[in-house]
């Protein structure tokens, strides 16, 4: 198993910047594919990036794709997700999730996450 906390999320204003965290337990980060998934109030919870267990391989959802980019560092257990450009709409609780089996964009791929972290965009 592996226990995965997020960090980094805040109050910014439009166009400004953030860099989430996700640290995870144990000595097998690499061994699993690793997403960011965001949940806005009243909405369902939807794919922004996955990375292979390399790093090697990365995909984002349409509307982040040039704005976020997703990494890690195996070395230090590490997830990111680096935002630029931050719009009102990015505006959600910011979750990791991590799989041995699939590199995927759907949730339900998914069995380990972490407790998210608020992001809110003011305009």
């Amino acid at each position: 198993q592996v226990q995965l906390v997020e960090s980094g999320g805040g109050l910014v204003q439009a166009g400004d910047s953030l860099r989430l965290s996700c640290a995870a337990s144990g000595r097998t980060f690499s061994s699993y594919a690793m997403g960011w998934f965001r949940q806005a109030p009243g909405k369902e919870r939807e794919f922004v990036a996955v990375i292979s267990r390399s790093g090697d391989i990365t995909d984002y959802a349409v509307s982040v794709r040039g704005r976020l980019t997703i990494s890690r560092d195996n070395a230090k257990n590490t997830l990111y997700l680096q935002m630029n450009g931050l719009k009102p709409e990015d505006t959600a609780v910011y979750s990791c999730a991590a799989s041995r089996d699939v590199f995927s964009t759907t949730p339900h791929s998914y069995p380990y996450w972490g407790q998210g972290t608020q992001v809110t965009v003011s305009s």
